[in-house]
């Protein structure tokens, strides 16, 4: 009689194979390994996303005594921090873009200030106001040639009611004047969190564009501050 298998007989032979032991056993390490690097990469990019995510909160920015004792103190007093409708834009918000891509650039840039830190570059106030125009104004770069974008999260043009606004500002901010000016938000609004770095020629004392504002000297640093009503 032959030897080989019946039509009825040939699934069930098939399917018998696939519980079969390999012939060679370190082949099991090929879906193995495949399933454990699967699995370590789930771990990674979990502690990567949590490490990122901590480093990106208020507490953590706050955490330096050059930051806290400094420019956190500044922001406590503006709008930015208290309001009446309790919407707080913390130093993350301002300062850390939001899409992924630009916010890992971001913090790979910041590893510079870990040198400085060690270095004690701005580890005293006498320091920290030495440098704070070229601080400002790296930040201030930052800004314009993004946007603004971090500014935008939160204020949008379309999204503004011009009618609660005074008539300067309505002028500057309509989508036309926008686009013919080519401004964009930090132009207009430095100094808006921390204090103007002494130094810094404002445009306040020509009336433009910051007419439309409270602007206070401040005569003991000699720099301005921004007082909104």
């Amino acid at each position: 009689m032959s030897s080989e298998p019946t039509e009825n007989e040939k699934p069930e032979r098939r399917w018998s194979k696939l519980w079969r032991p390999p012939f060679k056993w370190y082949l099991l390490w090929i879906p193995t390994g495949g399933i454990l690097m699967f699995v370590a990469g789930i771990i990674f990019w979990g502690g990567f996303n949590t490490v990122l995510e901590a480093t990106n909160t208020e507490a953590f920015c706050t955490s330096c005594h050059e930051m806290h004792d400094y420019v956190y103190q500044e922001y406590q007093k503006t709008i930015h921090f208290k309001n009446r409708t309790g919407v707080r834009a913390t130093c993350p918000d301002c300062h850390v873009p939001r899409p992924w891509i630009y916010k890992i650039a971001r913090k790979i840039r910041a590893t510079n200030e870990l040198y400085h830190k060690m270095a004690g570059t701005i580890d005293t106030r006498e320091k920290f106001e030495a440098h704070r125009l070229e601080l400002a104004e790296t930040v201030w770069a930052t800004m314009k040639s993004t946007d603004s974008r971090e500014c935008r999260n939160c204020h949008t043009l379309i999204s503004m009611d011009l009618a609660k606004q005074d008539k300067s500002a309505q002028k500057k901010h309509t989508i036309e004047s926008v686009r013919e000016s080519g401004k964009t938000c930090i132009d207009c609004h430095k100094g808006i969190a921390h204090e103007l770095p002494q130094g810094y020629e404002s445009t306040a004392r020509t009336g433009s564009p910051w007419s439309h504002l409270d602007l206070q000297p401040r005569a003991a640093a000699g720099t301005f501050k921004r007082g909104f009503g």
